[in-house]
């Protein structure tokens, strides 16, 4: 008896995760053609479940676009060596990831350069 409300838990416990799996999910993104984008920042939002950085980009017939950069969480990117502060309005960078599959102004990052050429993970990446 103690075994099937064992088994009953832990399948209750893995449905329960399910929508929090299927919120982190990647499909918005085209993930096969790389996208690089650079400009000034206007916000960086350092917080979780995801960390968003906002840009000004300089576009065809230099008509600014206004993207939003996707990254990890605060705490991953604390991991991966990001600080809070890292990024300010003014600053300029250039990101390197994962444009929206709808052409919108939305990217998900792999790489960001920042003002001091530092180069950062977005995420974190495969160990080889």
């Amino acid at each position: 008896m103690h075994q099937v409300v064992w088994r009953s838990a832990a399948i209750g416990v893995l449905l329960a995760a399910l929508p929090i799996c299927a919120h982190h999910s990647t499909a918005l993104y085209d993930l096969v053609h790389g996208t690089i984008i650079g400009g000034v920042v206007t916000e960086f939002a350092w917080e979780n479940p995801h960390t968003y950085i906002w840009i000004d980009v300089s576009g065809e017939n230099n008509e600014l676009e206004h993207w939003s950069v996707e990254l990890e969480s605060a705490s991953v990117l604390r991991r991966l060596g990001w600080a809070k502060d890292a990024v300010k309005p003014g600053d300029r960078i250039s990101v390197t990831g994962a444009r929206a599959k709808d052409n919108s102004f939305r990217l998900r990052a792999l790489w960001v350069q920042l003002p001091d050429a530092r180069r950062m993970p977005g995420q974190p990446l495969p160990e080889n």
